[in-house]
């Protein structure tokens, strides 16, 4: 592919000081993501994918290399600059939903736009991003704990596509949920994902690595099938 990678790392370690001893969590990687891809990333506990996905996206920096996310380096941005960066660039879903409790479903999806212009929703999107994942007009009035756990994702995942992000990353998405409902959120994403857009996917779940167009394997901080 010619076209500038989604995501780059470059040469990328990351080194955790301990009093037993450093602990290197990633050593020296590299790979790139592309428009359109579908990438899930795989490992075992304690592999370093964890420490990936948060440095892919900018929640955690590098101990040495360089990372760019569209061309721009993350390496020298300050704190505000990473926050809007975040906000602007990636939209996450995480097996916990993170959803915020108090607010209802639309609320919660309403709130990065709030975030990003500083005002309350006056189109359509954030209904429609709803309606999209599959919630009704009544269910977008529930508070988190009064929707079920394949619900509270659907909505999770709104609220990622809410400010039209350059990808997704997702954190275990099916992790919490039965194997229906896991496999209604799969679809879901795969649907996004036929549409042109770019998912980013850490599970230790193989049958849900299949929905991706790549698996990554890392090992001992270490991607071992790039």
């Amino acid at each position: 592919m010619d076209s500038i990678p989604v995501v780059e790392l470059h040469d990328v370690s990351k080194i955790y000081p301990m009093p037993a001893g450093d602990v290197h969590a990633l050593n020296h990687v590299n790979f790139s993501i592309h428009v359109g891809e579908f990438v899930a990333i795989m490992g075992p506990s304690g592999s370093g994918k964890s420490t990936l996905m948060n440095i892919i996206g900018c929640l955690d920096v590098p101990t040495s290399g360089i990372v760019k996310i569209n061309g721009m380096s993350t390496s020298d941005m300050k704190d505000d600059e990473l926050t809007i960066h975040r906000r602007d660039n990636i939209g996450f879903i995480f097996q916990k939903y993170n959803l915020i409790s108090l607010l209802t479903a639309y609320e919660n999806v309403e709130y990065p736009l709030i975030l990003k212009y500083g005002r309350h929703d006056t189109t359509t999107r954030t209904a429609d991003l709803l309606r999209m994942v599959g919630l009704t007009d009544a269910q977008m009035q529930h508070t988190p704990y009064e929707l079920s756990g394949g619900q509270q994702q659907r909505v999770s995942i709104a609220r990622a596509l809410a400010n039209d992000p350059t990808f997704l990353l997702c954190d275990e998405p099916t992790g919490n949920l039965d194997s229906k409902m896991s496999t209604q959120i799969m679809e879901l994403l795969k649907d996004l994902h036929s549409k042109g857009r770019t998912i980013v996917m850490v599970t230790h779940n193989p049958a849900t690595a299949e929905y991706a167009d790549r698996i990554v394997i890392i090992r001992d901080g270490v991607i071992v099938n790039e």
